[in-house]
Parts: C-alpha cells; sequence; structure tokens
C-alpha cells in the first residue's frame, strides 16, 4: 500500500476539506447511519462523518448529505478514534512489525510506542534502526523510542549491547525516535548514576518523551524518579500504587498483559470519582497465541467494561488521553480537522470490530486486511547466537563435603533471598526435588561461567525449560532438574539460533525458532501462535507448580535483574535494588 504518513497540513488537503465540509465538493468517504463515541463531550450521539484524503473533513447530522465519491453504511454501529497503545515490545509477540500490523489493525489499533528495547539488547543501535525501517509504510503507525537501558540492570547481566548516553543523544537525533522508552534502571536514577543521569538528561533536553518502569517504588524513591525528570509507568501493582503515582503526577499505562491489577485501577478510580487524563492503555508483552486469539487493546476495553468501567471512559484513555500524551494534535477525536484514524464498533460491551481507517485508507472489515501490505523489508539482524554446545556437565553445582548451605531464590512472583540446606555427592550439590536449577549461558561471546540459582516454590520437574526470550538481556536461560534434558533443550536454540524449547527423557518435545535477534520470527502470526501453544502445553507438562497458567511469563522474566529481590542472570544471584551479586551459590562454612 502506499505511504500513510500524509501531510495534513497540505493547504491544498486543506482547501479540499474545507469545501467538503461547506458542500461545495463531495467528500471521499462518507461514513453514514452511525453513531459517534464522543471522546470530547463523552457522548454517543448520531452523527455521519465525512473524510477528505487522510482527514476527517465533517462530522455532521445524519442524513443530511448523500454526496460523496464512496458511502460505507454503518447501521447504527459506534465510530470511535483508532485505538492507540502507549508502550509495547513487539517482540514478545515473537512476530516482525508487518506481520504485528496484520494482527492489530483489524482488532482497531492504528497507532503503538514500540520501545525496541529487546532488539537493542542483542544487537545495539544497528538493531535499533532496522526496527525503524521494518516499521515503514505499513497501515498501523508505528512510533519507535529509544531504549534507554541496555542493558537494563548494568553491572547485574550482561547484553550484546551497552548504550551509554552518547548512544541515547544519537538516537533521540534521529527524526523517527519519539523519546527516551522505559526507563528501567530505578536505583540507577535515584541514586543519580553518571550514565542513568546522562541518558535522561538527554531526553529532557531532545523535548521528547522520557518514560518509566517504575515497578514496587514509592515514597521517597517514587518522589525521586519523578524528580529526575522520567514521566510515566506501566508496572502497577494495586490500587495505592496506582493512585500513588497518579498523585505523583505520572501518565500511567495500563497494561492487558496484567490483569490481575485492573480491578485494583477501577476501584482507584471509583475512589477519587474521575478517570484522570493521565490513564493511558498499553499491551506491553503480550504472547502471540493471546495477540491472536484474544486481542491487543480491544482486550483490554473488554475487560474493563465488565470491571464495570464506563465504555466511553475506557475508550477515552485508550484514544485521546493517549494521543494528548503523546503530543498527537491530529489523533484522538471523531472531529473536522483530526486524521481520519476510525475505528468502527458492533456495540462497547464486546467491542466488535467492523471497519477500520487509517489516515482515511479503509484498511480492514470485520477482522480481515483489506489492502496488500508490503513484505518485510531490511536485513533482519540474524545469527545472534554466540554460543558452543553445552553438556550436562554444565548443570552441576560443585562443592565439598558431604552438606552444603546454598542461596536459594524464593518464590516465582516476587522473588526473594532465602537459603537451604542439600546433600553432596560425588562433589555436586543434589537438588532437592521441590526445587529447579536455573542457568544462564551470556551468548553474546563471554567466556565465563554460566550464572546458576536454585529455585524455590516452582513445584517439582520432570523436564526442561529453555528460552532466549528472557526479560531483559535475551541470553540463553534454561530452567529443570535434570541435567540432560537441560543440556537438550539448550542445545535445541544453540543450533537454531534462539528460540523457545522444551525437552523431557533427554529429546526436544516442542520448540519454536525464532531467527531473528532469538526473539521473532518471519513466520505467519497464526503459525507462531499454533507453535508457542504447543511450548506453553508442553511447558506445563514438566512442573507440579500450580500456577502453570502464567509459567511462561514467569519464565521469561525470571531474570530481570532491575526488579527488586534476587535474580538469576548471567553473572549470578543478583539484586536490583540492593546491587548484590552472588557468582556461587554455596555459602562458606
Amino acid at each position: 500500500m502506499t505511504s500513510i504518513s500524509l501531510d495534513l497540513n497540505d493547504a491544498a488537503l486543506r482547501d479540499r476539506a474545507v469545501h467538503a465540509a461547506c458542500g461545495r465538493a463531495p467528500f471521499d468517504v462518507l461514513l453514514r447511519g452511525g453513531r459517534v463515541a464522543d471522546m470530547a463531550t463523552g457522548e454517543i450521539r448520531e452523527a455521519d462523518i465525512g473524510l477528505v484524503g487522510p482527514l476527517i473533513a465533517s462530522v455532521h447530522e445524519r442524513a443530511s448529505r448523500s454526496d460523496a465519491l464512496e458511502i460505507v453504511e454503518l447501521d447504527g454501529a459506534i465510530v470511535s478514534p483508532g485505538l492507540i497503545d502507549t508502550h509495547l515490545h513487539i517482540e514478545s509477540s515473537m512476530i516482525t512489525p508487518r506481520s504485528y500490523a496484520g494482527v492489530v489493525v483489524p482488532q482497531g489499533t492504528t497507532t503503538i510506542c514500540w520501545d525496541p528495547h529487546e532488539v537493542g539488547n542483542v544487537g545495539g543501535l544497528s538493531a535499533v534502526r532496522w526496527a525503524i525501517d521494518a516499521a515503514r509504510d505499513l497501515p498501523l503507525r508505528i512510533l519507535v523510542e529509544a531504549p534507554s537501558c541496555v542493558p537494563s540492570a548494568p553491572g547485574l547481566e550482561r547484553a550484546g549491547a551497552v548504550f551509554d548516553p552518547a548512544a541515547m543523544a544519537e538516537m533521540l537525533s534521529w527524526p523517527e525516535v519519539i523519546g527516551v522508552a522505559e526507563v528501567m534502571d530505578m536505583r540507577g536514577v535515584t541514586t543519580r548514576s553518571p550514565k542513568m543521569r546522562g541518558i535522561v538528561q538527554a531526553g529532557l533536553e531532545s523535548g521528547k518523551l522520557v518514560c518509566g518502569h517504575a515497578r514496587s517504588l514509592e515514597g521517597q524513591g517514587l518522589q525521586g524518579f519523578v524528580a529526575a525528570g522520567v514521566e510515566s509507568d506501566h508496572e502497577l501493582t494495586n490500587r495505592f500504587d496506582i493512585l500513588e503515582k497518579l498523585r505523583a503526577g505520572m501518565t500511567l499505562e495500563l497494561r492487558v498483559s496484567h490483569e490481575m491489577v485492573l480491578p485494583e485501577a477501577v476501584a482507584a478510580f471509583e475512589e477519587i470519582g474521575c478517570v484522570p487524563q493521565t490513564v493511558t492503555l498499553c499491551t506491553d508483552d503480550i504472547f502471540p497465541d493471546d495477540l491472536v486469539a484474544r486481542g491487543g487493546i480491544v482486550h483490554m476495553l473488554r475487560c474493563l467494561v465488565k470491571l464495570g468501567m464506563n465504555p466511553v471512559s475506557a475508550l477515552r484513555c485508550g484514544t485521546l488521553n493517549a494521543a494528548m500524551r503523546l503530543g498527537r494534535r491530529d489523533l484522538g477525536l471523531v472531529a473536522p480537522g483530526r486524521r481520519a484514524d476510525l475505528v468502527v464498533f458492533k456495540d462497547l460491551a464486546d467491542f466488535a470490530v467492523t471497519e477500520v481507517f487509517t489516515s482515511g485508507q479503509h484498511v480492514a472489515s470485520n477482522g480481515t486486511m483489506r489492502v496488500e501490505m508490503r513484505p518485510d523489508t531490511g536485513v533482519a539482524p540474524t545469527h545472534t547466537m554466540n554460543l558452543k554446545p553445552v553438556s550436562a556437565s554444565d548443570f552441576h553445582i560443585p562443592a565439598q563435603g558431604t552438606h552444603a548451605r546454598i542461596y536459594t531464590v524464593h518464590t516465582p512472583r516476587s522473588t526473594h533471598w532465602a537459603e537451604r540446606d542439600v546433600e553432596v555427592r560425588d562433589g555436586k550439590i543434589v537438588l532437592p526435588k521441590d526445587t529447579a536449577l536455573m542457568t544462564v549461558f551470556n551468548r553474546y561471546g563471554e567466556t565465563s561461567k554460566p550464572g546458576q540459582g536454585v529455585l524455590e516454590g516452582w513445584g517439582e520437574w520432570s523436564g526442561a525449560i529453555a528460552t532466549t526470550i528472557l526479560h531483559d538481556s535475551h541470553n540463553l536461560a534454561v530452567f529443570g532438574y535434570d541435567p540432560d534434558d537441560m543440556a537438550a533443550a539448550a542445545n535445541a536454540l544453540i543450533a537454531c539460533g534462539g528460540g523457545m524449547a522444551v525437552a523431557k527423557d533427554g529429546k526436544v518435545v516442542a520448540m519454536l525458532d525464532l531467527p531473528v535477534c532469538g526473539l521473532l520470527s518471519t513466520a505467519e502470526p497464526e503459525d507462531v501462535a499454533v507453535l508457542f501453544q504447543k511450548v506453553r502445553d508442553a511447558a506445563a507438562d514438566v512442573s507440579t507448580w500450580e500456577g502453570l497458567p502464567v509459567m511462561i511469563k514467569l519464565i521469561i522474566g525470571a531474570s530481570l535483574a532491575c526488579n527488586p529481590g534476587p535474580h538469576v542472570t548471567d553473572l549470578g544471584i543478583t539484586d536490583g535494588m540492593t546491587g548484590r551479586i552472588v557468582t556461587d551459590m554455596v555459602i562458606p562454612a
């Protein structure tokens, strides 16, 4: 399809729109017989909408005009501004930007803010440039942010690149980049580390957005984080956290990938009697099967309305509030002079999408793209697995004597430090049956031994899971109990260039190849969704842990060293809030 980045301020275009609005010329497209979801007034009102090129020329009385080159009959359906996703990582959906657009545009999403943090951690600045190129000329407006934390926890993990303030300044100089992506090194910001001070300052001096990641920050730490210039957060945990961050002036990005927090958000809004204009919606990390089956922002709207939130208020978060946050005066309203990014819903309960327009182009109908998208462009970064095959002995934990005491990582969700007495046999630790071993290999050419940690609270294991999707440095992590299973899963990914694999009885039983940065597939989204679901199902069969439905999500976040508590990285067991590193889990006698 042709480019949708048309200049709305072209004088000839405005002339045409004015003439059409005043009845002196026909519209290009007339949406007739529908109702408008008015984000300015909160009304659902009857109106017809006339489009000229990428512009909305007129929103006028029903049936008062019929002069148009094309008429689309809406039969009482509701027209909303196109949905805006204020924070996400396309990489979590494991497909390329082109494929991603093909899934979410028919769902009503017309603009997204992409933090290519994951490919940046793997491939550095060249991978970010690839991301920008891959996002061009699609029926989805992809606004790219500059990854701020590569790696996310300096000194606690090693990635494929390191972005310093100079790298941030360079990315911010690129016209496609809209700001600093989520600032994750909270400790670095609040202690005023030179690196994070420089990165945030580069964002402030650019005049562009400075986005945040404020997991569990409160009190003085939160105040300092915001005082540094960080403006937003999506790491919301409960009603009190939401209210404190709203009162600190942050823009909140409620995320569908953490549905358990949405009731807390609705309760917070009820407590203060309104939904603040600083509340937006995002998907952050959403897996391919969920994206295809349930949808992104549109699924979040369904969730919020089912929880009792006013449908127009929910829509406003995903449209006008987001547009205001982004400084996009052309988006967020169904009104004359605005960009014709429009989505037509059958109703505001199920939010079934019938039609989608992007910059005036009729791009999707009833869940299917109407336009042919260009193929994937550019040379994608592949061959990023710089790691030799491993053996079962790499998963042994050496120790002396007959017994030892070790540090452990307790509980999968909110981790904390613990200790455990274990048996030692033949010079290596015997893992207790109710534990699992997590081993993280640096896949970027470092030759040091892998980081290891014993996990408690994950049930008993009868197989292994390996992944190169590992927030945020995306090294190769292997989880399991039996060394032979762990080696089989790891070597399968080393051979294919990355992805996810599950092994049992020494053999791989499910696998998803992700050759682009070890994170993305070039296959069709539906095919990726099927393979990923097989990995999910196989993973649920290797552990007795009761939290199996969210196991994969916790697996890929188990190395998130910027968050509080112990996390296993390629350097050992680390703590993002204290900076502690344990390279040998065996506690000296």
